[in-house]
This record gives structure tokens, C-alpha cells and sequence, in this order.
């Protein structure tokens, strides 16, 4: 059976934005913060922008299973996954949000066999959405502006932009990773933006040395190898989808390998 990729990038896309808009409403007022029996931090916006998604992926493509982050908190995840399932996160970049930084995402990513083969990550409060199907078709779009393709720059050998986590950095191990590199340059920015800073050519690595679950890395994934770069585990690895409670392991998101 044929996929309309595109037609699933567009449902995602309006899932992603009407899910920012969401967030916003919240993020203008006061909102209260609690925990997740995780001790993770929740809100009223990542409640509100799930419901939006889900049921605008629900009610346009009811055969393909959605597992999404708040939903998995309240009732738990799948044995298995699917084959093919909607992934997705609400609101990443929730101590983000809190701080009323800016740096959060919605994240929506469609998973097949794996592979996060098809990602929108939108960042509500710089109107910037991030986009892609397929090779070659990574864009980032910016208000109502046509969106531009985007591309991922070759890792030079030498002073090399290093992303960091703004909430969650190991920083003993990101400090041996990089007394590995030649003058890095370090950064800092908050949630999936980082993945979406590299596949822009405007960073080159990001080391995530610590916990993240499959949906706070599917979508932007989907962006990043669209737009030629690559997310692999310690040992070479391509990071997959559908694990064993859908966490994640260690992981490096790079640019284009140089030739």
C-alpha cells in the first residue's frame, strides 16, 4: 500500500501548529507546574497541546496508533510497537517552557519499521517550524514565510559548534567528549531546537550523554538525516524507534560526515 508522505507531513504540520497555539494561550498567563511520577514537570500547555494533537491525528489517519508522552504517563506504553505509529511530544522543553525561555518544541514524527521516517518539530514562541519526508526534504519555515530548504554542513576537524543541553548536561562526560575535539565551541540551547540547529548548518554536534525517551528525539531525527546529517548511538549505531520502553540509549546527532 502506497504512503502520501507529503499529505502526512501536511496533517502533522497543522497538528504541530495548532498544538503551539495551544501552548501559547498558556504560556502568556500564570499556570500552575506538577510532577509526573517520574518527578518530571507537566503543565497545562503539554496536556492541552496533546489533546490537540491526538485528535487531529486521530480523526485523519485513525489506522496508524499514536504514542504520545502524556498519554504514556497516564496509562502507560505498549508492549510492542506498531510498525508504524504517530510519536509524539507535546510540549518538549517543558523546564524550558517553565522558564519561559522560549526553547520548546511540539514534536511529531511518524515511525515505520523503526526509522523516524517523516518529523515536524515546531518551536511555538519563535514562530519557527521545522520539516521533512525523505531525503532532501528537510525546510524550516518561519511565520507565514514560504519554507526554505535546509541542509546540514560537513563536522570540520576544527572548532567545531557543540550543542549542549540547557536543563540536562553531564558535564564530566561532556567534558571528556570534548577533550576529544580540536577548539570546539560550545553552546547551549533547550530541547529538540539543537537536532534542528545542525540540519540548519548552523551547528555541527550534539552528545547526549543521559535519559531521553524516543519521542523527544523522533521528530527531530526525521529532520536532521533528512537534511543529510545523522543520530547514532556510542558504538555507530542509527538511533531506532520502537525499543523496549521507548527510551532511549547514549547518542550523538552530527552533521554531514566530511568526505
Amino acid at each position: 500500500m502506497s504512503v502520501d508522505y507529503r499529505a502526512l507531513l501536511e496533517l502533522a504540520d497543522a497538528a504541530a501548529a495548532a498544538a503551539g497555539a495551544a501552548i501559547l494561550g498558556v504560556y502568556g498567563g500564570d499556570f500552575t507546574v506538577e510532577q509526573k511520577a517520574d518527578a518530571s514537570p507537566v503543565t497545562l500547555a503539554d496536556q492541552l497541546a496533546e489533546a490537540v494533537v491526538l485528535a487531529k491525528l486521530g480523526a485523519a489517519t485513525p489506522d496508524i496508533p499514536v504514542i504520545a508522552e502524556e498519554r504514556a504517563a497516564a496509562y502507560g506504553l505498549p508492549g510492542a510497537a506498531p510498525p508504524r505509529f504517530w510519536l509524539v511530544d507535546p510540549l518538549d522543553g517543558t523546564k524550558e517552557f517553565i522558564k519561559r525561555n522560549g526553547e520548546f518544541t511540539v514534536n511529531i514524527a511518524l515511525i515505520e519499521q523503526g526509522r523516524a521516517v517523516l518529523g515536524v518539530v515546531h518551536v511555538p514562541a519563535q514562530a519557527v517550524t521545522y520539516a521533512a519526508a525523505g531525503a532532501g526534504t528537510a525546510t524550516r519555515r518561519s511565520g507565514s514565510a514560504a519554507a526554505q530548504p535546509i541542509a546540514a554542513r560537513a563536522v570540520p576537524a576544527r572548532r567545531p559548534v557543540v550543542l549542549c543541553s540547557r536543563s540536562h548536561a553531564d558535564e564530566q562526560r561532556l567534558a571528556q567528549y570534548l577533550a576529544g575535539l580540536v577548539e570546539p565551541e560550545r553552546r547551549v540551547a533547550g530541547s529538540s531546537v539543537k537536532f534542528c540547529l545542525i540540519a540548519a548548518g548552523e551547528a555541527d554536534l550534539y552528545p547526549r550523554f543521559g535519559p531521553t525517551m524516543e519521542w523527544d528525539t523522533g521528530a527531530a531525527q526525521a529532520v536532521l538525516e533528512a537534511a543529510g546529517g545523522s543520530v547514532v548511538t556510542l558504538d555507530g549505531a542509527p538511533l531506532r524507534y520502537g525499543k523496549p520502553g521507548f527510551a532511549n540509549p547514549d547518542f550523538i546527532a552530527r552533521g554531514r560526515t566530511p568526505p
